[in-house]
C-alpha cells in the first residue's frame, strides 16, 4: 500500500512539471501565459535609456553655519599719500627780519637746508615822506580844511598813526621828491603845509632762495624761526 502511494505522488509530480513547463500545451493544458510582448514591439530606442545617479544635496546649512560663525573681516581703509609737493623751483625771499631774528633764522636753515640753497643778506628799506597838514585841535578843524581843498581840488587823505588828525597831500620815498611836491602846492595857495618823515629808513636781513622747489619752501615755511613773514617772489 505505501508503494502505490508513493507512486502516485511521483506520478503526480512529474504531470505538474510537465504541465508548468508547458508540455501538455498541445492538449490544452498549460498555465496562463502573462506576457504582453506587443508592449515591448511598440518601444522607442530602449537602448537609449540611462540611469542616472541621483545628484547629492548641495552641503548649504554647514556653509551658512560657517558664514555666520566667522564674523565678516572689514578690509582696512586706505588713506590717500599726500600728493608730493612739485613744480617748477623758483627764487622767494621773506623779511626784513632784525639781527636777533636774523641770527636765529640762519642757524635753523643751516640745520636743515643744503649750502647753497639759501642766503640772509642785509638791507635797508627806505624812509617815506608826506607832505602833511596838521596836526589839528579838533575834528571839527579838520573837516574845515578838507572842505577847503574840496574847493582847491587838492587830492588828500588822512595822515594815520602818530599824526592824526591831520592831512596828507601826498606820500614820497624821498625828502627831496615831497619838497618838490610841496613847492607845487605853495603856488596853488597852500600855506600852511609842510614836508615831515612819515617812516625812518629800516635796516634788516632779508631771506633769499635762489631756486626754491616746492618741498624746500614748505621746510621755511614750516620753521618757528621764519615768525611767519611770507615768502614772495624776489624783487627785479
Amino acid at each position: 500500500m505505501l508503494r502505490l502511494a508513493v507512486f502516485i505522488l511521483l506520478l503526480a509530480n512529474a504531470g505538474y512539471f510537465a504541465w508548468s513547463q508547458g508540455v501538455l500545451a498541445s492538449l490544452g493544458w498549460a498555465p496562463q501565459q502573462h506576457s504582453e510582448p506587443e508592449r515591448l514591439q511598440q518601444q522607442l530606442r530602449p537602448e537609449a535609456l540611462q540611469l542616472l545617479q541621483p545628484a547629492a544635496e548641495p552641503a548649504t546649512a554647514p556653509l551658512i553655519a560657517a558664514t555666520a560663525a566667522a564674523p565678516a573681516t572689514p578690509e582696512p581703509a586706505t588713506t590717500p599719500a599726500a600728493a608730493p609737493a612739485t613744480g617748477p623751483a623758483q627764487c622767494l625771499q621773506a623779511g626784513i627780519y632784525d639781527e636777533d631774528q636774523s641770527d636765529a633764522l640762519r642757524r635753523a636753515l643751516a640745520l636743515q637746508l643744503p649750502d647753497g640753497s639759501w642766503n640772509i643778506t642785509s638791507t635797508t628799506t627806505p624812509g617815506r615822506w608826506m607832505v602833511y597838514m596838521g596836526k589839528f585841535a579838533d575834528s571839527q578843524a579838520l573837516e574845515k580844511k578838507r572842505a577847503e581843498l574840496r574847493v582847491r581840488k587838492l587830492d588828500h587823505d588822512r595822515a594815520g598813526g602818530a599824526l592824526e588828525p591831520g592831512l596828507s597831500l601826498g606820500r614820497f620815498s624821498s625828502e627831496e621828491a615831497a619838497t618838490r611836491e610841496l613847492t607845487q602846492l605853495v603856488r596853488q595857495g597852500v600855506r600852511s603845509a609842510r614836508v615831515v618823515q612819515e617812516r625812518p629808513d629800516k635796516h634788516g636781513f632779508v631771506l633769499r632762495l635762489p631756486a626754491a622747489t616746492p618741498a624746500l619752501r614748505q621746510q621755511v615755511e614750516a620753521l618757528p624761526t621764519s615768525l611767519g613773514k611770507p615768502l614772495r617772489a624776489c624783487a627785479p
